[in-house]
């Protein structure tokens, strides 16, 4: 066969495996089960810690629960306990990534993603749910993934990720709540225009004996090789750049000793 025969067969070749591939996937996302919020597990800090919403779609899964934002589509913040108990490492199958069902509007297309230049980076780690295949699975809904610098991803936010998990078995257990600051005319990726954060923030609650410690954390999506100490902020910070009340169910006076700390020292 001469090459002038041999290319379109290969262009027809390709385009039949994409084709499956993604069928395939949407066979994926199809048998993804549906989520039963009448059985969500709620913990003592996702009662009363929850964070305020600035769209009012809030939506509770099993093993974590998030604010979602259509025009950005993707979450503001999700929030989510991490027990000491829950830090293992199992060894479970990637599983694809699938649109979340309990989104109203419809969370964004992975597809969205490809080609673009960027990871598709969690915001609850999925390595902060490998205690049950269920919980990890939940972890790869599209409503849980941002646009991340791959370097970002897999350099300063994995540390930070990795810091938290030791702080859960350090501390006994933390309250997490993660997200990019949206605003807009930020850049998007994709037919669906997913906006790309350039800030990611993470603030880590610890409550030992009565009292509430918190440390913020407010770092650019790019590429860098300093530590993420460098980057802590107070949580009043974060939320005069989001609009968003982190713990609204606190006294003001609890809020205000609270937010406005930078100290590390205990952590």
């Amino acid at each position: 066969m001469n090459r002038k025969h041999l290319y379109p067969l290969l262009i027809v070749l390709v385009t039949v495996i994409l084709y499956f591939v993604d069928t395939y996937v949407d066979r994926q996302q199809e048998e993804y089960p549906e989520t039963n919020n009448s059985q969500t597990s709620y913990s003592e800090f996702d009662e009363g810690f929850l964070p305020t919403s600035t769209t009012g779609v809030v939506v509770p899964h099993q093993y974590y629960t998030l604010s979602y934002v259509e025009a950005h589509e993707q979450a503001e913040w999700v929030a989510y306990e991490l027990k000491k108990n829950q830090i293992k490492n199992n060894d479970f199958k990637r599983p694809y990534f699938v649109q979340d069902r309990s989104v109203a509007t419809g969370s964004a297309d992975w597809r969205n993603y490809k080609n673009s230049g960027y990871d598709r980076g969690h915001l609850v780690p999925a390595a902060d749910r490998e205690f049950d295949y269920e919980a990890y699975h939940e972890t790869f809904l599209t409503s849980n993934i941002s646009p991340q610098n791959r370097d970002f991803n897999g350099g300063i936010w994995n540390k930070l990720e990795q810091k938290v998990r030791y702080w859960a078995k350090r501390h006994d257990g933390v309250f997490v709540v993660t997200g990019g600051i949206l605003r807009d005319g930020l850049p998007t990726i994709g037919d669906e225009r997913v906006s790309v954060p350039e800030e990611f923030y993470k603030i880590v609650l610890d409550k030992r004996k009565g009292e509430y410690k918190v440390l913020a954390f407010l770092i650019p999506n790019t590429s860098t090789t300093t530590s993420f100490y460098d980057y802590i902020v107070t949580v009043d910070k974060i939320e005069e750049k989001t609009g968003i009340n982190f713990f609204p169910k606190l006294s003001e006076a609890e809020q205000q000793k609270m937010e406005s700390s930078t100290d590390r020292s205990e952590w």
